[in-house]
């Protein structure tokens, strides 16, 4: 089975019109043809190629990933002589990925890599997802590299990137045993040895994913006295397995048990600094764990369609009373509903990746040229656009892939429980999705901002203006209802001027926010679309999502400042 191939809402997205702009920026007239021979000539043969590679990885999942994921999940990583040994079919999936040269997709050429912008890279991560999200976190640490390349020196981008495009594996250390969510308190000492000229690093390191990595992007304090996030700037270190970082143990978790999440201990650790000093967190930290939500994003929609893929292979083939589950109305909305969450999330999962790539193919032409005012503007907002919709995309995608999860389990019944169903691996792989890389609750204190400062609205009045369809205007009419009760909600949030009051409904806020944008996504995508993949879903989500944003709008209205005390517990 091939996941690229099978599912054409893949293939849907390459087609969205913004891919022309992508495409141009990023390969800025198709200079590197001449160079590299396997280098894009123009639009077409880019997304040629594109297509190619993701065939490749479909095929690997389908092949080698997905029928690995429950021995991998059952005997998982063990730990010998302080070095983490991958589970068998975990080493499997990363020699297949690796000897087909598909790490490093989204690095340059001169590195060895394939210079793809984020969105085929961003579906390689939701098909790795789909077949084992577990190893979905070995394969998209990469995303360390990209942090090497933004901003580290050009020695140690020829010293790290070629090997990450051979395959070698990274990791991000950056959370400890007294610092986890609060990374100003990380303490992980890097001092500066004149003699040699090389940074050393000492202490410990908790909750690293793929802790024993080749190649490791450290955030340590540098700056002594200091106990702040001013004091802390960002090393990468080769792990040459010679006991200077050592392995203590591996955690015991709840799911993506083939992902080790490790206790490491750094004891003169030679490493380089990556950009300037006391930037580590302000600066560059921010920068990849932006990066990290869009992968979760992506890990998070092929857990949905994991999980929705599990629900309706069972309900078709159990029978009861005489027929196949399926045609059971309860179990039928059920499914339906979980193919318009997983639709929804898809469609904002790539929307973000697109502002995403455009801003960052824009801050890789202002590193060779100062930019046009037009382009600078274009930068602006597009990087605005994606500093809103990426925790709108991590929190939404993680919570529906959390829903999924929990609903193909009870399209099985008590099968569901029991180990002989992949549902309940998907269920425990899907839990971790709502926590890492940011809460849930940390998303919203992102995201709220933009809800009060009006980017949201900006950009649902702008949907609201698109083509779409006849068929959809019933929906676009009430999407205009379900805006005006937003626009209402933040208006009645604002008059209390409390911050504690903003934030005590910046939850609602943003889920009103989010479910009107996927409802526009969903409605214009399937006005584009030929093959009737989303017409469904467009019209089910949209139902889901008013009936969500009245109930938040009822209970903002209703809701007196005064009352928020009722909620504190002592």
């Amino acid at each position: 089975m091939n996941y690229y191939s099978n599912n054409p809402a893949l293939k849907f997205q390459l087609s969205h019109p913004l891919m022309q702009k992508i495409v141009a920026l990023k390969e800025q007239n198709f200079a590197d043809k001449d160079k590299y021979d396997y280098a894009a000539r123009d639009f077409e043969d880019a997304i040629d190629n594109y297509e190619k590679v993701l065939e490749i990885i479909g095929e690997i999942c389908g092949d080698i990933i997905a029928p690995n994921a429950e021995d991998v999940d059952h005997e998982g990583p063990r730990v010998e002589n302080n070095r983490v040994i991958y589970a068998r079919g975990t080493q499997e999936n990363h020699e297949a990925l690796a000897q087909a040269g598909l790490y490093g997709m989204s690095l340059p050429r001169q590195y060895g890599g394939l210079n793809f912008p984020m969105i085929p890279y961003v579906m390689s991560g939701e098909l790795v997802s789909r077949a084992d999200a577990g190893f979905a976190n070995i394969w998209g640490l990469q995303d360390c590299a990209e942090t090497i390349a933004e901003f580290a020196d050009e020695d140690v981008k020829e010293e790290f990137l070629p090997r990450v495009c051979d395959g070698q594996t990274c990791s991000m250390d950056l959370t400890e045993p007294d610092a986890g969510s609060d990374l100003q308190a990380v303490q992980l000492k890097a001092t500066y040895n004149e003699a040699d000229k090389t940074w050393y690093l000492n202490g410990v390191k908790r909750f690293i994913t793929n802790g024993d990595a080749q190649i490791k992007l450290v955030l340590a304090r540098s700056e002594e006295g200091t106990s702040d996030g001013r004091g802390l700037s960002y090393f990468v270190a080769d792990n040459k397995h010679d006991n200077t970082v050592k392995v203590r143990r591996i955690e015991n978790k709840l799911g993506i048990k083939g992902s080790p999440t490790c206790e490491l201990v750094f004891t003169n650790t030679p490493a380089k600094l990556v950009g300037v000093r006391r930037m580590g967190l302000i600066k560059y930290v921010m920068s990849l764990m932006n990066g990290a939500r869009l992968g979760v994003g992506a890990q998070s929609v092929g857990v949905s369609q994991s999980a929705y893929d599990e629900a309706v292979a069972y309900a078709r083939e159990r029978q009861q009373f005489g027929k196949p589950i399926i045609e059971f109305p309860a179990v039928s909305e059920m499914i339906s509903l979980m193919k318009a969450k997983l639709d929804a999330s898809r469609t904002l999962l790539y929307e973000t990746t697109r502002f995403v790539d455009v801003y960052k193919a824009y801050e890789a032409i202002d590193a060779t040229r100062k930019l046009t005012p037009e382009e600078k503007a274009d930068y602006k907002e597009f990087q605005k656009l994606a500093d809103a919709f990426t925790p709108q995309l991590k929190m939404f995608a993680s919570e529906f892939a959390n829903q999924n999860a929990y609903d193909a389990i009870q399209v099985h019944g008590g099968s569901g429980f029991m180990k002989d169903y992949a549902c309940e691996r998907i269920y425990r792989d899907a839990r971790i999705l709502t926590i890492y890389e940011g809460t849930s609750q940390l998303q919203t204190v992102a995201a709220i901002r933009h809800v009060m400062t009006g980017t949201y609205l900006k950009q649902i009045k702008h949907y609201e203006t698109l083509p779409i369809n006849p068929e959809f205007d019933s929906i676009r009419k009430r999407l205009v209802t379900m805006t005006n009760l937003l626009e209402h909600s933040v208006e009645r949030v604002a008059e209390a001027k409390s911050q504690e009051y903003i934030d005590f409904h910046a939850r609602r806020l943003v889920e009103m926010a989010g479910h009107i944008i996927m409802s526009y996504l969903l409605i214009i995508d399937a006005s584009r679309d030929t093959e009737d993949l989303f017409r469904k879903s467009a019209f089910i989500y949209s139902k889901y999502a008013e009936v969500e944003v009245r109930k938040h709008a009822t209970f903002i209205k209703t809701f007196d400042a005064e009352n928020v005390d009722i909620y504190k517990v002592k």
